[in-house]
């Protein structure tokens, strides 16, 4: 299973691991979910997971962000033909679309409306792991 995993998920995953997002999170760093990424998300979730207002220790970012750069996958993307509401969203629908990759996850549905998501599939972190449950 190959999934894009908006950088709110991983925030809301270090701050509550027992939650749905940390789930995700130790999915991820145990292999049993393949993370697609390109430069621009790799770049954001350095950049997200090193603000000072979370409180993160660096060594524990340093150390989830090598895991992740080591292990996904890597693709190149193609612009969407149809903006987002949040053009810093871009990125995760296009390395989705690039990758064929069964999920988005996000802690945003709103950011991503159900007719620009060009079937891909978009949940909520609650909503994908009780999919992956049935």
């Amino acid at each position: 299973m190959t999934i894009v995993v908006d950088t709110n998920v991983l925030v809301s995953g270090l701050l509550n691991p027992r939650g749905a997002p940390g789930r995700i999170v130790d999915l991820i760093v145990a292999g049993d979910a393949g993370l697609v990424v390109d430069d621009r998300i790799l770049d954001e979730y350095s950049e997200v997971l090193g603000r000072p207002e979370f409180g993160f220790d660096g060594k524990d970012v340093d150390t989830l962000l090598a895991a992740v750069e080591a292990t996904a996958v890597h693709v190149r993307c193609v612009p969407l033909a149809a903006r987002l509401p949040d053009p810093d969203d871009e990125p995760f629908l296009e390395a989705a679309l690039a990758a064929k990759a069964d999920a988005l996850v996000t802690g945003n549905l709103r950011h991503f409306p159900a007719d620009l998501r060009s079937g891909v599939a978009v949940f909520g972190p609650v909503e994908f792991l009780a999919r992956l449950i049935v």
